[in-house]
C-alpha cells in the first residue's frame, strides 16, 4: 500500500513511482522491506526451540496459549506502529507466536486423531493457514481502498482477531492423552483417550501409548537421542521435508504476490485482486488433500503435486522470458496476463494439495514420543529458517535472476520429487505409535532400525 511504503519505506516508494528508473525487476529490491517480512520467521526459528521445551514439559495446549498471547501483542504493536523499529519489534513478536503455534498444533492434531482420519484432521492445520492467507489478501484489498491512508493499520491490527481466538480457544481444549501420559498421569490419560475415541475399548491403543511414554521417560535428552542411528530416518525427513517445502518457491507467491504482479505490469488493484484469486485457489485445492490423503496416501499427492509444479514453473518462466523480457520492459496483453495468472494458480493448486499440507503432516506423525517434541522443533526451525532466507533474498533474486528465478525453484522441485519417490514410505492408516514398523520395512531406512525397536509390539500382536 502506497501510504505504508511512504511512511516506512520511502526509498522504495520513490523508486516505484519514478518512471523509467531502470530494470523493472529491481524496483522493489530493498533489504529493509524484506526484513519487514522475514524478521517474523527468524523469530519463529528461535522460538521453536523454547516451544519444544514447553510442549514437552507443560503440554501442547500451553504452547498454543503462549503463542496466541504473544501474537496478540505483536499485532497490537504493528497496528499502532509509528516508526520502523516499532514495526519490526511487532513482527518479531508475531514470529514468536508463529514458532509456538507451529510447534504445538500439528503434534496436537496428530496425537488426537484416530489413525484412519489423522491425515485429513492434521491438514486442518494447513487449511487454516490457507484460509488465513486468503482472508489476509481480502483484507489488504479492502483496506487499501480506505481513504485517508490509514488502511494499513487496520490490515496489520486485524491479526489480533485470530490471536484472540487461539489464546482463548486453547483454554477450552483438552490435552492429548500422549501429553498427559508424558507428565505422569496414567489414569487421566486413559480417561481422555476413551473420551476422544468415544468408546471404552481403547486398551490396545492405550498400551501402545503407555509403552511409548515409558520409553520416552528413559530419554533425558531428546536432542541428543534424535541423532542416534535408530532415529536417522525421522531426523532426515524432519530436516529435508521443510527444507524442500520452502524451496518449492511457494512463499514467493504467498509473501510477494502483489509485488510480483505489479512487477509484471498488473495495476495496484489488479495485483491485489490477483493475490486474492491465488489465495482462493490455495484454499479450494487444500480441500482436495483433505478428502484424498487418507484414501490414496501421502506419496501419490507428493509426486503428482511435484510434477504439476515443475511443469507450471517452467511455463511461467518461459512466458515471462518471452513476453516481459530481460529488463522487464515488455508488456503483457490482457490475454497473456490471464494465461500467466492461470499458470500461477495451477502451481499454487499443486502445492496446496501436496507439499503445503503434507510438509506439516508427515514430520508430525513419523516421530516416536521420546523424540517427538525435538523432531517437531527441527521441522519448525528448518521451515522457519528457509522461510526467512527466501523472504529476505527473494526481491534481490528477482532483481538479478529475473525470469530465471522460476527455473531455479523448478530445479529444486525436480530434486525433491525424486527424493520422495525413493525415500519416503507410505504412512497412511498407520497408528502413530506403530510408525516404527514402516521404517523397518523400508528398503533403505530399515538398516537403521534395530530389531528390538519393533519386537515388543510384534509379541503383543501375536
Amino acid at each position: 500500500m502506497e501510504p505504508f511504503l511512504r511512511k516506512f519505506f520511502p526509498s522504495v516508494y520513490k523508486k516505484m513511482k519514478k518512471a523509467g528508473s531502470g530494470n523493472e525487476y529491481c524496483k522493489f529490491d530493498s533489504q529493509l522491506l524484506t526484513l519487514f517480512t522475514s524478521s517474523l520467521y527468524i523469530a519463529a526459528l528461535v522460538a521453536s526451540f523454547f516451544a519444544s521445551i514447553v510442549t514437552r514439559r507443560f503440554g501442547r495446549k500451553m504452547s498454543m496459549f503462549i503463542g496466541g498471547l504473544v501474537f496478540l501483542f505483536g499485532s497490537i504493536l504493528n497496528g499502532a506502529a509509528v516508526n520502523i523499529e516499532m514495526l519490526i519489534i511487532g513482527r518479531l513478536l508475531l514470529g514468536v507466536g508463529v514458532g509456538f503455534g507451529n510447534q504445538a498444533v500439528p503434534v496436537y492434531l496428530s496425537e488426537m486423531a484416530p489413525a484412519k482420519f489423522r491425515g485429513a484432521l492434521n491438514i486442518g492445520f494447513q487449511m487454516a493457514v490457507t484460509i488465513g492467507i486468503l482472508v489476509a489478501n481480502l483484507i489488504n484489498y479492502g483496506t487499501a481502498r480506505i481513504k485517508g491512508g490509514w488502511g494499513w493499520r487496520l490490515s496489520l491490527g486485524l491479526a489480533a482477531v485470530p490471536a484472540i481466538l487461539m489464546t482463548i480457544g486453547s483454554l477450552f481444549l483438552p490435552d492429548t492423552p500422549n501429553s498427559i501420559l508424558e507428565r505422569g498421569h496414567t489414569e487421566k490419560a486413559k480417561q481422555m483417550l476413551r473420551k476422544i475415541r468415544g468408546t471404552d475399548n481403547v486398551d490396545e491403543e492405550f498400551q501402545d501409548l503407555f509403552d511409548a511414554s515409558e520409553a520416552a521417560k528413559k530419554v533425558d535428552h531428546p536432542w541428543k537421542n534424535i541423532v542416534q542411528p535408530r532415529y536417522r530416518p525421522q531426523l532426515v525427513i524432519s530436516v529435508l521435508i521443510p527444507f524442500f517445502q520452502q524451496l518449492t518457491g511457494i512463499n514467493v507467491i504467498n509473501f510477494y504476490a502483489p509485488v510480483l504482479f505489479k512487477t509484471l505490469g498488473f495495476g495496484d488493484n489488479a495485483s491485489l485482486m490477483s493475490a486474492v484469486i491465488t489465495g482462493t485457489i490455495n484454499v479450494l485445492a487444500t480441500f482436495v488433500s483433505i478428502f484424498t490423503v487418507d484414501k490414496f496416501g501421502r506419496r501419490i499427492l507428493f509426486l503428482e503435486g511435484g510434477i504439476q509444479m515443475i511443469i507450471s514453473q517452467a511455463a511461467i518462466g518461459a512466458m515471462i522470458a518471452i513476453y516481459f523480457g530481460v529488463d522487464g520492459d515488455g508488456n503483457l496483453s490482457k490475454v497473456q496476463a490471464d494465461i500467466l495468472l492461470f499458470l500461477i494458480c495451477t502451481y499454487v493448486a499443486a502445492f496446496a494439495w501436496s507439499w503445503g499440507p503434507l510438509g506439516w503432516l508427515v514430520p508430525s506423525e513419523i516421530c516416536p514420543l521420546e523424540i517427538r517434541s525435538a523432531g517437531q522443533a527441527i521441522n519448525v526451525s528448518v521451515n522457519m529458517l528457509f522461510t526467512f532466507v527466501i523472504a529476505q533474498v527473494f526481491l534481490t533474486m528477482l532483481c538479478h535472476m529475473k525470469f530465471g528465478l522460476f527455473f531455479f525453484f523448478a530445479g529444486f522441485v525436480i530434486t525433491m520429487t525424486i527424493f520422495i519417490s525413493f525415500f519416503l514410505p507410505e504412512t497412511k492408516n498407520v497408528n502413530i505409535e506403530e510408525m516404527i514398523r514402516v521404517w523397518k520395512a523400508h528398503w533403505f531406512w530399515g538398516k537403521y532400525i534395530p530389531d528390538d525397536a519393533v519386537i515388543g509390539k510384534h509379541e503383543r500382536s501375536n
